[in-house]
């Protein structure tokens, strides 16, 4: 029995239709929480490895050219005296510096976003059949 404005009565003796409907209106409302928490968790943890390979590419992009450098460096040292081999040289030495930089960031990042699996939303959906588990007991 409801009272006016659809409200179970104050008793607690509340009819199982009403029961089920608002449990099945809760775990509706919970379910649609978790789904919205899991695609922002996704969302986080995708960003970061976008970040990081593109950090990788980067690194791969800077190695190749590190390695055509150490080419030239090959050619010049050969075709002509230390002046023009030792500028290929530094050129690159720089170049590997900078695969090198980029590389350890690209790790980083992919380090940074952990497993690709929404790991709040499930220790969420954990403690909320805990709950369930619980209050089923009573």
């Amino acid at each position: 029995m409801s009272t006016a404005g659809g409200q179970a009565p104050a008793t607690g003796d509340e009819p199982v239709g009403v029961l089920v409907s608002r449990a099945s209106q809760q775990i509706s409302e919970l379910v649609r929480e978790e789904m919205r928490l899991a695609r922002a968790e996704m969302t986080q943890k995708g960003k970061r490895f976008g970040k990081g390979g593109g950090l990788f590419g980067a690194a791969g992009l800077v190695g190749f050219l590190a390695a055509q450098a150490s080419v030239a460096t090959c050619i010049a040292a050969l075709a002509l005296v230390l002046p023009l081999w030792a500028a290929a040289l530094i050129v690159t030495a720089v170049l590997a510096a900078v695969a090198g930089v980029a590389a350890l960031a690209g790790r980083k990042q992919i380090a940074k976003a952990g497993a690709p699996a929404p790991e709040q939303t499930i220790d969420s959906v954990k403690a909320d059949l805990a709950e369930v588990k619980e209050r089923a007991r009573r």
